[in-house]
């Protein structure tokens, strides 16, 4: 088992219950799809499994991290294991796309030579090896969250999380997106997208977790949504 939500609860200030009761399991190599509506709880669920939330009540484990109960020190450890990509990309302005991509790696303290090694590969993965030297602002909003996805891949997560990961970006652009999560998962890497996109959840096939009120109301394999 890769990731396993059982009985998990989350309240927040003014009683509002984003998270309730939710039991879910998801397993190594799957590709699963988070939707609902805003509010009905997909970014919290994705926040508590790289411990940006805390679980109220209920137990969280994912990749044998006890994240319910996980102490502060450990959540680095964690989140090496977990590759995180957002809808506002998060890239860091003043550095190139190479040096976006390798400060992940140099943060965990890879070599250098791995770093070398590494860091083409990677672009080569999402299409953008030409771009290698360019900074963020010189990119489209596509190519940018192409470059997002490789960072997330530097550390060879066993797990890919994507937050709205098409949100601001045109339909072309957004199936290229989806065309590379979905190479990322032929490869092994267990894949969690929440979104609101109907397109790509239609026309993708994979399971799918429908959320409302914090409840999850249908799961479902080759959903559309």
């Amino acid at each position: 088992m890769m990731i396993e939500f059982t009985n998990v609860h989350k309240r927040y200030e003014g009683g509002v219950e984003a998270v309730n009761g939710v039991n879910l399991k998801i397993d190594k190599g799957e590709f699963v799809f988070l939707i609902g509506p805003s509010g009905s709880g997909k970014s919290t669920l994705l926040k508590m499994m790289i411990k940006e939330e805390s679980v109220d009540s209920g137990t969280l484990i994912i990749n044998n991290y006890k994240i319910h109960s996980m102490k502060p020190r450990y959540v680095p450890y964690l989140r090496r294991s977990i590759g995180i990509v957002f809808q506002d990309f998060r890239l860091l302005p003043d550095k190139t796309v190479y040096e976006n991509v390798a400060f992940a790696m140099r943060i965990v303290k890879k070599s250098s030579r791995y770093i070398r090694r590494q860091v083409p590969m990677l672009l080569s993965l999402v299409g953008l090896s030409s771009k290698s030297n360019s900074y963020p602002h010189e990119l489209s909003g596509g190519e940018q969250q192409r470059i997002a996805m490789a960072r997330a891949l530097a550390n060879n997560p066993s797990v890919l999380i994507a937050d709205e990961p098409t949100g601001n970006l045109d339909p072309e652009n957004a199936r290229e997106i989806m065309r590379i999560l979905n190479e990322i998962n032929l490869r092994g890497t267990t894949v969690v997208v929440a979104t609101h996109d109907t397109n790509i959840v239609n026309s993708m096939k994979k399971r799918v977790v429908e959320l409302l009120k914090g409840r999850i109301i249908r799961d479902q394999d080759k959903g559309i949504y």
